[in-house]
């Protein structure tokens, strides 16, 4: 009766785990236009908003296993735009427009709309807005909800930031929310620059400002039949042919949506309409545009060098020592880290989550391939470690790993996926590591 009981247990289980399985991979499916169709902030890639359509089941846990420790990285929350430049591209086109009298009335409402978002966003250039730190208290209590053992009683939460006003900000909403939902908690906060070097490591070596010659050449030709936007010309100005000398249809047409697209992030989110101005079609091939930039800078192309998620081989290291070092502890927590999209996506990459470590050098085959940068660093984005184990002697320890609090899949074998054991994993990806800076030292 006692294996018949259990028999029926496992077989939940798994039905459990292939319904989540097959749900991932319907949203997966979908294609990027239909995506954007529903959303539109989608298309602004890394100015995305975190999604709020969390899915509330998890795969339980093999028998007897519980959540004990949470490693985590995450991007802060909405914020303001970083700088000025980044809107007075298409902002001086409507001056110089509007100067010589050539705005059409949609124009006009246009330019009086882009002057409304550049006074709004005046001295507030990448600060945190009130929808990026109710991001993290959101993320925090579903973290909190959903693994109550790792907060029980006076368990220890250790906070670290980067020294960015607006990552210390994030984890202070954060650790704020987890404060409130359990009084006795020990939480402890951090944000020094002598963490830099594996909390926000800009590699001088593998970072390069611009892309390599070979890349370039296939960026160019990707883009050439995805850029520009003679409709929108047409709409706003009254002599589109003459007005070119004055407006670039290129650079005004991608950075007036990105302009756009940015003000969902901030408390304008109800009353701008530039979005408006923008078909599925134009913010798709915007899209596509800014994906490919992505993953030539990011990912492992090969036409780029196809070694840049090696930049967070440090932060790696630092989550696996941790988290070894916290195995030996009754009650170790939480250790939630607060950074940056360029942390984060190479770091995604790395790790290989959802197939994102791809190495192609067709460009063609990214978005195919789902390599869909759009749903690894939405502001607030998150890598989650979540470990389990019997109790402190079970040396057996397993972990699952959620990309914005989904369940994710990794690279190696697991017989009891979505959760891996942590000797595989470390195995893998320190052998991994020691062979590329093996491979540089040459």
């Amino acid at each position: 009766m006692l294996m018949q009981k259990r028999e029926t247990m496992n077989k939940t289980h798994w039905l459990l785990a292939f319904a989540l399985w097959l749900l991932a991979m319907g949203m997966q499916a979908q294609p990027v236009f239909d995506i954007i169709k529903k959303s539109p902030g989608y298309a602004s890639c890394n100015y995305d908003v975190y999604p709020d359509d969390v899915p509330n089941l998890l795969t339980p846990p093999p028998s007897g296993k519980r959540p004990f420790y949470i490693s985590h990285y995450g991007r802060h929350g909405s914020r303001y735009i970083n700088k000025r430049s980044g809107y007075e591209i298409p902002y001086k086109m409507m001056v110089q427009a509007n100067g010589v009298r050539e705005l059409t009335s949609t124009g006009k409402r246009v330019f009086s709309e882009m002057n409304l978002i550049l006074e709004d966003s005046e001295d507030r250039w990448g600060d945190l807005t009130a929808l990026g730190r109710t991001q993290h208290r959101q993320i925090a209590r579903r973290m909190f909800n959903r693994f109550p053992e790792v907060f029980a009683d006076s368990a220890c939460v250790s906070g670290r930031s980067t020294v960015v006003p607006r990552c210390i900000l994030s984890m202070e909403a954060a650790l704020i929310e987890l404060a409130q939902l359990n009084p006795r908690l020990n939480i402890t906060i951090d944000a020094s620059k002598s963490t830099q070097w594996y909390m926000n490591y800009q590699d001088p070596i593998l970072r390069q400002s611009d892309l390599r010659p070979e890349a370039q050449k296939a960026y160019d030709a990707y883009i050439a039949s995805r850029v520009g936007n003679s409709r929108l010309m047409e709409l706003l100005f009254k002599n589109p042919d003459i007005i070119k000398e004055l407006v670039d249809e290129t650079f005004f047409n991608y950075y007036l949506m990105k302009m756009g697209l940015f003000q969902l992030n901030t408390h304008l989110n109800k009353d701008t309409y530039l979005t408006d101005l923008f078909t599925t079609e134009d913010l798709y091939r915007m899209w596509q545009i800014d994906n490919v930039q992505w993953y030539l800078q990011y990912g492992f192309c090969p036409l780029n060098g196809g070694d840049y998620p090696y930049s967070q081989r440090h932060l790696l290291r630092q989550i696996i020592a941790d988290a070894d070092s916290c195995f030996r502890l009754s009650h170790p927590g939480a250790q939630l880290r607060f950074g940056h999209e360029t942390v984060l996506l190479p770091l995604v990459c790395l790790l290989g989550i959802n197939g994102y470590d791809l190495r192609t050098s067709d460009l063609d085959e990214i978005e195919k391939k789902g390599w869909w940068c759009s749903s690894v660093f939405p502001m607030g984005a998150n890598v989650q470690f979540i470990f389990y184990r019997r109790d402190k002697k079970d040396k057996d320890v397993l972990f699952k790993v959620l990309l914005n609090e989904r369940e994710a899949k990794l690279p190696i074998f697991t017989d009891c996926a979505p959760y891996y054991h942590w000797r595989d994993f470390r195995r893998y990806c320190l052998n991994k590591l020691d062979r590329y800076e093996k491979r540089v030292k040459k």
